[in-house]
């Protein structure tokens, strides 16, 4: 005889239609199963689990008011969207989240008509929100439009101008304002949400309308400007929101995004409301109902495969540090010495390792907020006044910010030291955190200074070569995880700027290598010299500018040159291959080929399964030696047994 279901209700709702024919009595305890199931699912598979604890309770009401797909629901950054893949249609494959093949650890638009838009990076769902809101109003249409952003999100100037826009537009928009940390307004409680529901009501939207109306009529300007005022500081003197109803929005809120008591009745009538943008601020608690995520500092933000019962997390002990952990020790190292030298992260000093260094030196560390363009501009201030400002960001993040990189630091050659964490392939986060372009987007501009660290000594040593270049900007690339354990030096030394190193001394190929594809370029190396083929390694450290002494070595000494590069098309290889051509190193039948990622956006998996696929393992290096002397065969046979 089978057990009793943990979770009957849950077990009902295959999609948000099913969710919908629920009492609202049963609500409750379906938000209890569907917290218990996110839980149990990504202790599994790992990824963001605090987020969408915080979400739970909002999840359930806006599908159960909300006539979903039909009314659009868009999730800003999708770190909390679990719950709501869950009740999509998608909880018998919410245990492949982030695994190859499996779910996306995001929304996304190919995955399911329930994700109207796809989302990753912050800040972008009320600018998408207003797009399809006001597509709906071109077409006469009267469905809702509902975006859901964090508080943190909120700090990001995109947010602000598509608040601004929005409040212009008067379009009917509906924003959820998710508040589960830095909370804007007085704590909820009873008369907050009962304030709430009285403001949200058609009833005091009609007499709001009547009472300006009259004041249109019958009072002099003066009194009319003032009733408005009146009406409005009534409502902010409980509640606050003055700063959304000033761009336009009408604020609604406080409210416990816990209590569905609460919940329900507001959401009802903002959505039954005829009225332009409408702000519901709604408190959550990040982690709620999960006592280890609740008792951490991160709330459990993004974690790996856990123990349910007491939180334990599934860490692999490292065989060397972490890339990003060399790049804060080093600079922290530098810093002893240079009290010029300051840091700038964009709301993630843990990711990129700036937590360590504003340990050692808070006064000298600035955390912007989810605002990368304002941190590349507020770096480029720093340097004009002498300071060296180490710019920590993701490769994927930084693309936000490339119109300041190119106006507001590379046209003024102004001395910012760019750290790019998370180049290359990254993993499980896929195609929408892959480092892949950044070697792209920065190779083309004049006068800057790129490089790719092979390892962690390497790295060490390119945050003092950072540090010692004081006439132009500069950056450095590294990837996520752990070194590859090489002895690290106790001290950082500058390296000569565009000069690149010859690590294997061989004679019939060339493999030029930037950054840590090194270690495959060797062994690479050693399985041609099986097929007895020797093979030259080099590190060329730089991008940008490039060691053309060094090229012009490989050229004329080999019959083929590969150049390796964790990047995509248009990157390092391409500099390469301009330079060859343009100097006429072509002419005399040097066979060049250049691996890089492919031009596809590589969905998430294990990094080591994508850079295979990718061609950009050992084995694929070694395909394409033999690929480039003819001996197709070969490298068919080869790539068979890959």
């Amino acid at each position: 005889m089978s057990s009793a279901s943990k979770t009957p209700l849950l077990d009902q709702v295959k999609t948000p239609g099913d969710l919908r024919r629920l009492a609202e009595k049963d609500l409750p305890q379906l938000a209890h199963e569907l917290r218990q199931e996110t839980i149990d699912a990504v202790s599994v598979t790992g990824g963001h689990l605090g987020a969408g604890l915080g979400v739970v309770e909002l999840t359930v009401a806006l599908h159960w008011v909300f006539d979903t797909p039909r009314d659009r629901l868009i999730w800003d950054v999708g770190h909390q969207a679990y719950p709501h893949k869950i009740v999509t249609g998608r909880r018998d494959r919410i245990r492949t989240l982030r695994q190859g093949g499996g779910l996306s650890g995001f929304t996304r638009r190919s995955e399911s008509v329930y994700d109207p838009f796809g989302a990753a990076h912050s800040s972008t769902s009320i600018s998408a929100g207003l797009g399809m809101a006001v597509a709906r109003d071109l077409m006469d249409g009267d469905n809702n439009v509902v975006a859901v952003i964090g508080d943190g999100a909120m700090s990001a100037g995109m947010a602000y101008e598509a608040i601004n826009n929005a409040g212009a537009r008067n379009s009917r928009l509906i924003v959820i304002l998710n508040d589960n940390d830095m909370s804007i307004a007085p704590p909820t409680g009873a008369l907050s949400a009962y304030l709430a529901r009285i403001t949200s009501s058609g009833t005091y939207f009609r007499v709001r309308d009547i009472g300006k109306q009259l004041a249109n009529r019958v009072l002099p300007e003066s009194w009319e400007r003032r009733a408005a005022r009146v009406e409005e500081y009534t409502r902010h003197l409980w509640q606050g929101g003055a700063w959304f109803e000033e761009l336009g929005f009408y604020y609604v809120g406080p409210i416990d995004g816990h209590n569905l008591d609460h919940l329900l009745p507001v959401l009802k009538n903002v959505r039954d409301a005829k009225q332009g943008p409408i702000l519901v601020h709604v408190v959550t608690q990040k982690g709620k109902g999960y006592a280890p995520a609740e008792a951490s500092a991160d709330k459990y933000h993004g974690v790996n495969r856990f123990n349910v019962i007491t939180g334990a997390q599934d860490k692999p002990k490292p065989n060397a540090p972490s890339y990003t952990k060399v790049f804060a020790e080093s600079l922290i190292n530098e810093a002893r010495t240079d009290e010029k030298i300051v840091t700038v992260t964009a709301a993630m000093p843990s990711g990129t390792g700036l937590d360590l260094f504003g340990k050692a030196y808070p006064e000298r560390t600035f955390d912007v907020g989810i605002a990368e363009q304002h941190a590349v501009t507020f770096a480029a201030g720093l340097a004009t006044e002498g300071f060296k400002p180490f710019c920590a960001i993701y490769s994927t993040f930084l693309q936000r910010a490339f119109d300041q990189v190119v106006h507001d630091v590379a046209i003024q050659r102004l001395p910012v030291r760019f750290a790019i964490d998370r180049a290359g392939l990254v993993g499980a986060d896929g195609a929408t955190h892959a480092g892949s372009f950044d070697l792209a987007y920065l190779g083309c501009l004049p006068d800057f200074v790129l490089m790719a660290a092979a390892d962690e000594a390497e790295l060490r040593h390119m945050v003092a070569t950072a540090v010692a270049i004081d006439d132009r900007p500069s950056a450095f690339r590294y990837p996520r995880g752990d070194g590859v354990g090489v002895e690290l030096p106790d001290a950082g030394v500058p390296l000569e700027i565009g000069k690149g190193r010859i690590v294997r001394e061989g004679s019939a190929v060339a493999i030029l290598s930037l950054g840590t594809r090194l270690q495959e370029a060797l062994q690479a190396a050693d399985q041609l010299a099986g097929f007895g083929l020797s093979a030259t390694v080099a590190d060329a450290r730089f991008a940008k500018p490039l060691d053309t002494d060094l090229i012009r070595r490989l050229a004329g000494n080999h019959e083929v040159l590969v150049t390796v590069e964790e990047g995509g098309l248009g990157g390092f290889g391409a500099h390469v291959l301009h330079h060859l051509a343009e100097t006429g190193q072509l002419d005399r039948g040097l066979k060049v080929r250049t691996l890089t990622l492919p031009d596809v956006f590589i969905d998430h998996d294990k990094p080591e399964k994508m850079y295979a696929a990718a061609g950009l393992d050992a084995d694929g290096i070694v395909r394409t030696v033999f690929a480039a002397l003819g001996r197709e065969k070969l490298a068919q046979d080869l790539a068979g047994r890959a």
